[in-house]
């Protein structure tokens, strides 16, 4: 007598608890990211206000020196879960060692650049005299960090694609308290000024690389996976991210023409803009926990050649999209009452915010098609496609965007420009899934 094949409901309770498991501590954890800075901001921030406005301009160049790498936290979990799937948990852990490698020496050529051109980049903010020297200082001694902060990417690469988002959690968590007390020690205790706040998010983020180093290692003694950096691997798993930076700076490019032509609008929009971004980033996180999911159960599935249960799991995860974007959608409505007095009690930028904001609320279902189809892809190891489609995007929307304050369209068309570019990122990335050419099984692809 055969055995019935699953039910359709019990598959969907199966993948239901894999995503959980896996996107609640990924979103504690990125989560966990942001307040390294608030700490340093709500420290530095009763030096005085030039230390201050140094911190923000280095935290911007620093920020988007790190997550212009964040491919290395992608690519390690779609390559280490491809091999965990197959069943190959020492070729799995070799395969992070790579991106590990690869992250150390990214990390010393980014100090390489960053320590001599520190006060020409803090010039090309537009720093003021007062506030560049303590913004060169931030950014040198943080500088110093890169490394540490390229090897938590790649290391949480590498226990996303084991299936472990649990302790990336405890690490950001550990780490967060760490770089908090480290910082009212050196800033006042020791009266480092701005270099004590640098100091310590220096040594928060060395002490997270070795925690996570600490992991892999017992990992690979455990399973005889050797520790050496290999040429060949390292350079297969740059090649890998090649595709995924491509799609990064594209997505970093969108984010910057949106600013600017905030900015053209006049100073009351791009207030406004700066909120409407920064609730925007924060849902982004609660999506992007569900892709991170995506990424390790679809890269896991493909490596153990089940094609058919990467389709389900895919076709779960985007209602899981939907539903969280609708849920997103209605609490922005529901509580913008509550949270538009917080950033702002200038009547003129909530009334340029409030319809922006809505046509924010009516596009996050899109939004959370977009996250999931992006981490399922990535899972899949389809980067010169993500590229491709990012770069499509891109080219739609730079010219829409600009247009908007020749034509005398304000905020709100700005958002709805904004709501047009994950329309097509929506379609571009709905039609790869569609055509099936993602699923491509194996332990590598």
């Amino acid at each position: 007598m055969t055995q019935a094949p699953a039910r359709p409901k019990s598959d969907r309770r199966r993948h239901d608890r894999e995503i959980i498991a896996l996107a609640v501590p990924a979103f504690g954890a990125l989560v966990a990211e942001p307040l390294f800075v608030m700490v340093d901001s709500a420290v530095v921030g009763h030096l005085g206000t030039p230390q201050l406005a140094g911190l923000g301009i280095a935290a911007a160049l620093l920020a988007t020196a790190v997550s212009v790498f964040v491919f290395l936290a992608y690519a390690t979990t779609a390559a280490v879960a491809r091999r965990v799937g197959a069943g190959d948990l020492p070729s799995a852990i070799r395969q992070g060692m790579d991106g590990i490698w690869l992250a150390l020496l990214l990390g010393l050529a980014v100090i390489a650049v960053t320590l001599p051109a520190a006060p020409w980049l803090v010039d090309l903010f537009g720093a003021s005299g007062t506030a560049a020297p303590y913004a060169t200082t931030y950014l040198r001694v943080s500088s110093l960090g890169i490394p540490a902060m390229l090897i938590v990417l790649a290391a949480t690469g590498v226990l996303r694609g084991l299936q472990d988002t649990k302790t990336p959690l405890y690490v950001a968590v550990a780490g967060f308290t760490a770089n908090a007390v480290l910082n009212v020690a050196l800033v006042y205790g020791l009266g480092l000024g701005i270099a004590g706040s640098a100091w310590g998010t220096v040594i928060a983020q060395c002490g997270m690389a070795a925690a996570y180093l600490v992991v892999v290692v017992r990992g690979a003694r455990r399973h005889g996976a050797s520790l050496r950096p290999d040429a060949a691997g390292i350079r297969a798993s740059a090649q890998a991210g090649v595709p995924l930076l491509v799609r990064t700076l594209s997505l970093r490019a969108v984010l910057m023409i949106a600013t600017a032509v905030a900015a053209r609008l006049g100073d009351v929009d791009v207030a406004a803009h700066q909120i409407i971004l920064s609730l925007w980033s924060l849902m982004a996180f609660a999506l992007d926990a569900i892709a991170i999911a995506g990424q390790a159960i679809i890269g896991r599935y493909l490596g153990a050649g089940d094609a058919d249960g990467a389709r389900r799991a895919c076709r779960r995860m985007v209602e899981w999209g939907i539903a969280s974007g609708l849920v997103l959608g209605v609490l922005i409505v529901l509580a913008r009452p509550l949270f538009i007095p917080l950033f702002t009690s200038d009547s003129t930028v909530r009334n340029a915010l409030l319809p922006a904001l809505l046509v924010v609320a009516l596009t996050q279902p899109i939004a959370g098609v977009v996250f999931v189809l992006d981490g399922v892809l990535m899972g899949a190891g389809d980067g010169p496609y993500l590229a491709g489609a990012m770069v499509v995007t891109l080219a739609v929307f730079a010219p829409v965007a600009l247009l908007i304050p020749m034509l005398g369209g304000g905020l709100t068309a700005l958002w709805w420009a904004m709501g047009l570019m994950m329309t097509v990122r929506m379609l571009t990335l709905g039609l790869r899934m569609r055509s099936g050419r993602w699923v491509v099984t194996g332990a590598t692809r």
